[in-house]
């Protein structure tokens, strides 16, 4: 950050955004301006009057959720901190809600950053699984009519853990530099007809989540063995592997920070299923 001519300094200001993505395209601007960074963005210019470029945590496809995504932006305009929560959300659609704010203490040597200062990323996917679908889950859980066996997922989920070459489930147009990740936790729950896969990593491939859901839902329903799994991961054939799974139950859950930036994020969820 550097001091404006006029003697005002640049302030670094993060905020906790919740959406729910079934309606957009996605989190990152395009032409047609129906994202959630674009609305974002025009709801900031209503309330400071002036353009604000924001940067965020991680980009999330169209359909997918965030209970929490981080963001930042700079600005010289001084607003008590809770009117960057209140003001902003007065020019937001229901689907997005800005849940709190943080100005960063200036510090040229160690600048906090959405993207760069974040040291983990957690998914859930949340999985329907029953005979017929929810009219109360549509757009907000995937579906899986087939009786799915929890057990043998995680038996197959096994081999996930860890770091490995995950080009078995990367997008072909994904644009990371490597396709080896860590895999930190792959957790796989049921409660009832809901079954929720909870995933962490410092990062992940474009569509890496969907596409180790898609392949574990194929183990679930006997469609694979529990060994196939093993097989995909190794083969580094995309099209050994399942199809993408539906956009619908991810959910960027949680971004990891140093203690250090002192960011208010949220413990609970508002969804009872995490």
């Amino acid at each position: 950050m550097k001091a404006l001519p006029e003697g005002r300094e640049l302030k670094r200001i993060a905020l906790g955004v919740q959406y729910d993505g079934s309606t957009w395209n996605g989190y990152q601007k395009q032409p047609d301006r129906h994202t959630v960074q674009d609305r974002l963005e025009i709801a900031l210019k209503e309330f400071a009057r002036v353009d604000l470029a924001t940067t965020c945590a991680g980009r999330t496809d169209a359909g997918v959720h965030a209970l929490e995504q981080v963001i930042h932006f700079d600005t010289d305009l001084s607003r008590p901190i809770n009117a960057w929560v209140r003001g902003v959300n007065a020019f937001l659609p229901d689907s997005i809600v800005v849940r709190w704010a943080k100005e960063l203490a200036h510090d040229p040597q160690h600048e906090f950053h959405a993207r760069f200062s974040a040291h983990s990323r957690t998914y859930h996917y949340v999985l329907y699984n029953n005979p017929n679908r929810s009219a109360l889950l549509a757009g907000r859980a995937g579906w899986v009519f087939r009786p799915i066996d929890v057990e043998l997922m995680r038996e197959a989920a096994q081999c996930l853990v860890g770091t490995h070459d995950f080009s078995a489930f990367r997008s072909s147009q994904c644009q990371a530099k490597t396709p080896v990740k860590k895999l930190n936790e792959l957790r796989i729950e049921r409660r009832g007809d809901v079954i929720i896969f909870t995933v962490c990593a410092a990062a992940f491939l474009h569509h890496m989540v969907r596409n180790l859901v898609g392949s574990l839902v194929y183990v679930g329903i006997g469609r694979q063995p529990v060994s196939w799994m093993r097989e995909v991961l190794e083969s580094g054939d995309r099209d050994m592997a399942a199809p993408t799974f539906m956009p619908d139950g991810l959910y960027l859950a949680k971004v990891g920070y140093d203690p250090k930036w002192g960011l208010p994020q949220e413990d609970s969820s508002p969804l009872g299923w995490f």
